[in-house]
């Protein structure tokens, strides 16, 4: 008999890969693998939903049957981690990147990344925003250790094509706004975070989005603004913190003393 983990496997086997020999020998007498095919079936439909979801604009761009292939063959590679399928889809961008059927449209995987940062987003816990007081009782010589917390929804970006207008003229069914992108204009730098009005995406020129990532990344103060950039660096702090992209702030340890 088998054992409840050779079980489980079989299933796993038979709902993700569509493998029916495995668990047919584990069924009771006269009880054909054909019978589990319900369950698969609502697997599938289920993650494909939670995809389509997560990724209108990119289904927009391929097609409904196209997606429905592509979704089918994600889950057999990369099926749920998590309870969570506002989490499910993380690899899917990465995945249209690479799919040899997909290189036609070039810019795909990097629309698929922005959606996912919108649903990030969208899903993202609430919290406070850090307290620019706060900061104002930090001692001076500390302020270069300091460390930023950036707020939970916030994604930045660093994508090879204009995903974000391709994006909203998909979404909006504007077809001519559409046909006036220039897909090789060059890179772009989003910022996507959440506010209390709905999800903003919002272009940044390159060196202002490097400091904000250096930010975000827990660089301390001193690290972060070092590549000298050329633009005034307490400005760009200051909108940040009144805009809310910050939860908090640590320190980073001190630099060992020098021995002499």
């Amino acid at each position: 008999m088998p054992t409840l983990l050779e079980m489980q496997g079989a299933m796993r086997r038979n709902v993700v890969l569509g493998d029916k020999a495995t668990i047919a020998a584990m069924l009771a007498a006269g009880v054909a693998a054909d019978r589990l095919d319900i369950y698969r079936n609502t697997v599938v439909l289920t993650l494909t939903r939670a995809l389509r979801l997560c990724f209108p604009a990119v289904e927009k761009l391929v097609g409904e049957p196209f997606f429905e292939v592509t979704a089918q063959h994600f889950l057999a590679e990369h099926p749920p981690r998590a309870a969570c399928l506002d989490l499910y889809g993380d690899a899917y961008p990465y995945f249209l990147q690479a799919l040899p059927q997909a290189a036609s449209v070039p810019y795909l995987g990097d629309v698929a990344r922005l959606e996912r940062a919108v649903s990030h987003a969208l899903h993202a816990p609430d919290t406070e925003s850090l307290d620019p007081a706060r900061l104002a009782s930090v001692a001076s010589e500390a302020l270069g250790r300091l460390r930023l917390t950036p707020e939970p929804s916030i994604s930045l970006l660093h994508l090879r094509y204009p995903a974000d207008a391709i994006w909203r003229a998909v979404l909006a069914g504007d077809d001519a706004a559409l046909g006036a992108i220039d897909v090789g204009s060059g890179e772009v730098f989003l910022l996507i975070e959440r506010r209390a009005d709905g999800v903003h995406v919002a272009r940044l020129p390159g060196d202002h989005w490097r400091f904000f990532e250096n930010l975000c990344a827990g660089k301390p103060m001193e690290e972060a603004i070092g590549e000298g950039f050329d633009f005034d660096v307490s400005a760009a702090m200051a909108e940040h913190l009144s805009l809310g992209r910050f939860a908090g702030f640590e320190f980073a340890p001190p630099p060992p003393e020098t021995l002499t």
